[in-house]
C-alpha cells in the first residue's frame, strides 16, 4: 500500500455504513421484500440527509470537499453513525478539503524528558503512552513488566498492533479477549488513518498487515472505527496470572497525537495482588526489555 486514497475511503465508508442500515430500522417502508442493495438505497439516505440524490450520489464517489458542517451532520444522522463515526467522517471531510501534501505533523517517535518522569513517578500501576500507530514510545517499569511478551519482539520502537496481528499465537495467549482486541486495533488504526492519510509510517504497516495477515484483511475491510477509551483489559502474563484492568486512555492536549495509558485495578482484588505481584517481580531482574532499545 503506497498511500492511502481519500477518494476509495469515502466511499467504501459510507458504502458500508449505508448496507447496514434496513429500511425499517430508518424508518421507511420497505416496499416488498425483494431489494437488489442491502440496507438503504442511495435515494433514501438522500432523503433522509434532506439533499438530492445527485448530490449524495457524488458524496458516496469519494467527493466530500464541498460538504459542509450541517450536510455532514444530516449524513451522520441518516446514517445513523456513531461518535467514532462521525468522527471519521468529519476527518475524511477535513482532509478532502485541505491542500495537497501532508495535513498534519508527523506523528511524534520520541517523548520529553519530562513525560517519562511522569510515567516513572506513577509506580503502582503501569503507565505507557503511545501514538495512533500503536508505536510505544515510553513505559514505567510496571509496563514494561506487564508488556514483557510484546516487548520480546526486537524491532524498535515497540508496536502493540504488530504484536497482535503478526505474533497471533503469543497474543491469542496474553490477550483474554483477543478477538475483541483485534477487531479494536484494526479499527482504532482506521480511525488514525482518516486523520492522518499522509502517514508514511501508517501506511507502511497497514500494508505489512495486509500482506502478512489474514485476519487483518478481514478486519480492515469491515471499514468499522473507534476511539481510543477507557474500558477493561484482560491479559494473562506468564508471572502475574490473569490480570482484569481497568484502562483509562487519554489525549495529551500538549503532544497531539500522544495517548497515555494508565491500567488499575480496585485495592483488595486478585488483580491488584496481581499487580504487586509484578511490580516485585520487575524489581528482582537485573534489566527488562525497554520499548527503546530490545536486550540482545
Amino acid at each position: 500500500m503506497a498511500t492511502i486514497d481519500l477518494r476509495t475511503e469515502i466511499k467504501e465508508f459510507l458504502r458500508s455504513r449505508r448496507a447496514r442500515i434496513a429500511p425499517e430500522r430508518a424508518g421507511l417502508p420497505a416496499y416488498g421484500g425483494n431489494r437488489r442493495v442491502k440496507g438503504l438505497r442511495r435515494e433514501e439516505v438522500a432523503l433522509l440527509a434532506g439533499v438530492s440524490v445527485d448530490y449524495y450520489v457524488r458524496m458516496e464517489r469519494g467527493s466530500l470537499t464541498g460538504a459542509s458542517d450541517g450536510v455532514l451532520d444530516a449524513l451522520a444522522s441518516a446514517l445513523q453513525l456513531d461518535e467514532a463515526e462521525r468522527d471519521h467522517l468529519f476527518h475524511l471531510a477535513r482532509q478532502s478539503r485541505a491542500p495537497s501534501g501532508p495535513r498534519r505533523r508527523r506523528p511524534a517517535v520520541t517523548v520529553r524528558p519530562a513525560l517519562q518522569q511522569v510515567l516513572d513517578a506513577i509506580t503502582d500501576a503501569p503507565a505507557w503512552i503511545c501514538n495512533g500507530r500503536y508505536d510505544v514510545l515510553a513505559m514505567n517499569q510496571l509496563a514494561r513488566a506487564l508488556y514483557s511478551p510484546v516487548l520480546a519482539d526486537t524491532r524498535r520502537p515497540a508496536n502493540t498492533a504488530r504484536f497482535v496481528y503478526l505474533d497471533p499465537e503469543a497474543a491469542k495467549t496474553f490477550f483474554v479477549d483477543y478477538d475483541r482486541i483485534a477487531c479494536d486495533v484494526a479499527a482504532k488504526l482506521r480511525m488514525e488513518a482518516g486523520r492522518n492519510p499522509h502517514d508514511k509510517e501508517l501506511i507502511a504497516l497497514v500494508g505489512e498487515f495486509s500482506t502478512r495477515s489474514e485476519l487483518f484483511r478481514q478486519r480492515w475491510a469491515s471499514q468499522d472505527v473507534r476511539l481510543h477509551r477507557s474500558g477493561r483489559k484482560r491479559v494473562h502474563h506468564p508471572v502475574a496470572g490473569q490480570l482484569d484492568l481497568d484502562v483509562e486512555s487519554m489525549e495529551m492536549p500538549a503532544e497531539p497525537g500522544l495517548l497515555l495509558n494508565v491500567y488499575t485495578a480496585p485495592a483488595g482484588t486478585a488483580t491488584a495482588d496481581g499487580l504487586a505481584l509484578l511490580a516485585s517481580w520487575a524489581a528482582s531482574q537485573e534489566r527488562l526489555a525497554t520499548e527503546i532499545q530490545a536486550l540482545s
